[in-house]
């Protein structure tokens, strides 16, 4: 089936007359990854694509870039002027009608909110409903296909073994007395990164001691600490492969770098790892029952296994997020802290499950990654998963 008949489908199916797709600049990624339209076009110009649930698209696009959405169907309406621009989008849209945008009502879904409030103050003042298209994005963008699936399993394969080649190299130089940082096993990963093609947006997490209790610590080349043996270490590594399409694999460990690890990590980590484990046996029961579960109800969920176990207050992050293409995804992210996330996990999504908690003296998170078949099966990607903290010197 065509995208856009798939489009006009969904349309019908959720009560919308249609969706009026939006870029200016390249600033909705969103509208050019679901549209398949080609990269390193000129974007200088706003311009729109509007899909009805019922007959042909139009296409709104600048006289200077007229070809801009050729690849598309759909009738073309060009202007120069802004006042041409606000005439054919005017006419394009039938007044009264509910139209989904790449907007979020009161922010309440940052990522999909890629439309600047004066263009829907605009689409409002001609007699439209503009409402969010967040439950179309996840459907259209979220949603893998077996190839993306396939990319998600090679990278994940390669970021657990790089893991591990770190963990190692901190036993072989602690154990060869020689001095090592976070940077050093920082660089060490990406280096494995590029041996193993591949690509990451950003530098790995390496965190020592009280750096770990920081979530989103990174060492720098002239900000980083020591590791020294008897000290906690958590790894955070993601990266996809360089294969046009591919996603992310995204995973957290720990480490104490000894033989025997202190009771006050070894506690740590097994509420974390119980909070975790909780979450995936509650998507497990919902799904299995065919049950519909939405990111904001996993994040309780787990969110509560904390809490009762006297960490509440040193959760501060959302349990999980989409992955896709980036890292952090468009699809439901696990969360009711940050975010409410109203929006259902859908089949064939993937996105982290990743509780921690931060104390003064070091942090423990630990992160595994679930993907839901279109089976409805939850499976977790990276295993084996952490099931204590690792011995580094063992």
């Amino acid at each position: 089936m065509h995208l856009i008949q798939q489009i006009q489908n969904e349309l019908s199916s959720k009560s919308l007359d249609g969706w009026l797709f939006y870029d200016f600049r390249g600033t909705n990624i969103l509208m050019r990854r679901i549209l398949k339209l080609p990269e390193n076009q000129v974007l200088t110009r706003r311009y729109l694509y509007y899909v009805p649930a019922i007959g042909e698209p139009v296409k709104i696009v600048h006289k200077i870039e007229a070809g801009n959405l050729d690849t598309l169907p759909g009738d073309k309406r060009t202007y120069s002027s802004w006042q041409d621009y606000e005439m054919a989008i005017h006419h394009t849209l039938p007044r009264g009608s509910r139209v989904a945008m790449e907007f979020s009502p009161k922010n309440a879904i940052p990522y999909v909110s890629r439309v600047d409030a004066g263009t829907v103050d605009m689409i409002r003042e001609f007699g439209v409903e503009v409402v969010s298209s967040a439950d179309l994005v996840q459907l259209f963008e979220a949603v893998w296909d077996d190839y993306k699936w396939e990319t998600h399993q090679r990278a994940a394969k390669l970021v657990i073994e790089t893991k591990d080649e770190a963990f190692n190299f901190i036993r072989e130089k602690i154990t060869a007395k020689e001095q090592l940082t976070e940077y050093d096993v920082q660089q060490f990963i990406l280096q494995k990164f590029e041996e193993k093609d591949l690509y990451t947006d950003h530098s790995p997490i390496v965190a020592v001691n009280g750096n770990s209790g920081n979530p989103h610590y990174e060492p720098q080349i002239d900000k980083h600490d020591e590791i020294k043996e008897n000290d906690f270490v958590l790894i955070d590594l993601w990266a996809k492969t360089k294969e046009k399409g591919s996603v992310f694999a995204d995973y957290t460990w720990t480490g104490f770098v000894g033989t025997e690890v202190p009771e006050e990590h070894s506690k740590i980590f097994e509420i974390v790892a119980g909070a975790r484990d909780t979450a995936v046996e509650f998507l497990k029961s919902q799904f299995s029952k065919g049950q519909f579960v939405a990111g904001w109800e996993v994040d309780r969920i787990t969110r509560k296994y904390i809490i009762e176990h006297g960490y509440g207050d040193k959760f501060i992050h959302r349990t999980g997020h989409s992955i896709g293409e980036e890292d952090h995804g468009n699809g439901a992210n696990i969360d009711d802290l940050e975010n409410h996330d109203t929006r259902q996990i859908l089949p064939q999504t993937c996105f982290s499950i990743e509780p921690g908690i931060y104390l003064d003296k070091f942090g423990v998170r630990s992160e595994i990654n679930v993907f839901i078949t279109k089976d409805r099966e939850v499976i977790e990607t990276g295993t084996p998963k952490q099931i204590e903290v690792l011995k580094i010197l063992s």
